[in-house]
């Protein structure tokens, strides 16, 4: 494993943990965050002088399991192909033989994910979370509208990522993602008990489940709870979702419009609007999203 020398250390003096095989990147031991299949630690891009994000998979966690390294590698190749400042860009991507590891570097939000951070900051104006919804909207419209449609599957704060300093927000965690044919439909069960829209149980769902999740995300970035909290278990949410209960964070939003926004989206498939035809909803008049504009945010 090449260490760095006494020259390439960042500002504390810490020295990198590895480097990639062009030796452009270079990985700290800083975590950044952990899921179920990856570890993401801060890292440094020499060559532009910025900081990223280094995901590190570890492969033998699938030995015999084909189908999950395939996903991986799938996750990898999408994200190549997306160009959109509301998604998260890929930088580079390599398998290490040796470690047997699947590694990537993606751009690094400085606020880290949307959940984490509306926690920190409990004082935010309707206006700075229409901005925001706005913000994963166009990102979603993006992967909808792609060719081939893109189904993010697993849509909730945890991986939807901000630069707090700009009010910049991102798409992250394409790692459930599908891509599908013209009929825009897929077939397999995955995602977040919370935030998956009631045909996901089916098993039978378009792109439209990722208007549902947004849904959930909003009431999450409202009420600063878990849709669902009061179920201890996933077959209570899974009864609950499946037979249109909604969760009981939605008594908690006492703006009349913003709840019947959230109900749009969480409306049956025939019903729910698609991305593009939430953009041009009366709930974000008079928000402009540009990322320039933080100064109106009232975050304390």
């Amino acid at each position: 494993m090449p260490r760095m020398g006494s020259d390439l250390v960042d500002r504390d003096g810490e020295a990198f943990v590895e480097v990639d095989p062009t030796g452009r990147y270079g990985r700290y031991g800083e975590l950044l965050g952990s899921g179920a299949v990856k570890k993401v630690y801060r890292a440094f891009d020499q060559e532009e002088g910025i900081e990223v994000a280094w995901n590190l998979v570890k492969l033998r966690s699938f030995l015999g399991d084909d189908a999950m390294i395939n996903r991986l590698y799938s996750e990898v190749r999408l994200l190549r192909t997306l160009k959109n400042k509301n998604i998260i860009t890929l930088y580079s991507v390599w398998r290490d033989e040796e470690k047997n590891t699947l590694n990537f570097i993606t751009e690094v939000c400085t606020s880290g994910n949307l959940r984490e951070y509306r926690k920190k900051h409990r004082h935010v104006s309707m206006k700075a979370l229409k901005k925001w919804s706005k913000q994963i909207l166009k990102g979603l419209d993006y992967l909808h509208t792609h060719e081939p449609c893109v189904i993010h599957r697993d849509l909730n704060c945890s991986n939807v990522f901000i630069n707090g300093n700009v009010g910049q927000v991102k798409i992250g965690d394409l790692g459930l993602a599908a891509t599908v044919g013209k009929n825009h439909s897929a077939h397999s069960l995955l995602g977040t008990p919370e935030f998956m829209a009631p045909e996901l149980y089916d098993e039978n769902y378009t792109e439209l489940i990722d208007i549902y999740s947004f849904g959930m995300c909003l009431l999450e970035m409202v009420t600063l709870e878990l849709p669902y909290s009061e179920c201890d278990n996933v077959a209570k949410i899974y009864k609950k979702v499946t037979s249109g209960v909604r969760p009981q964070a939605m008594n908690k939003v006492k703006d009349p419009e913003v709840k019947e926004f959230i109900e749009k989206c969480l409306a049956q498939p025939r019903a729910r609007p698609s991305a593009a035809n939430l953009l041009k909803d009366p709930f974000f008049d008079g928000i402009d999203d540009d990322e320039n504009n933080a100064g109106d945010h009232s975050i304390s």
